[in-house]
């Protein structure tokens, strides 16, 4: 299985942005998925999370309201949309699953990363 993120880019502040993460391969189920990022010198921070059916999410406090997390089960597919874009939000961001790929095994799985810059 692997995943791989799309949409990343460069944006002047207060703008908006989607990426996607796609999951490739087999699997049995793809249960939660969340966005990540990692800013240069700082630790990988969880920005938005989201459940197996897609009914329950959770946002980083400082992404609230600007940020929205979205899944298509149908197209094993997760999206992030981001408005209100701020110079902080510069990182690169990561997709991340935890993907049953049988019956009995449960993994974490994380694509590449794609870059997102938010110029002041």
């Amino acid at each position: 299985v692997q995943l791989v993120e799309s949409g990343g880019g460069l944006v002047q502040a207060g703008g908006s942005l989607g990426l996607s993460c796609a999951a490739s391969g087999s699997a049995f189920r793809i249960n939660t998925m969340g966005w990540y990022r990692q800013a240069p010198g700082k630790q990988r921070e969880l920005v938005a999370v989201i459940t197996s059916g897609g009914g329950s999410t959770n946002y980083l406090d400082s992404v609230k309201g600007r940020f929205t997390i979205s899944r298509d089960n149908a197209k094993n597919s997760m999206y992030l949309q981001m408005n209100s874009l701020k110079p902080e939000d510069t990182a690169v961001y990561y997709c991340n699953a935890r993907i049953r790929i049988t019956p009995w095994k449960e993994d974490t799985y994380w694509g590449q990363g794609t870059q997102v810059t938010v110029s002041s």
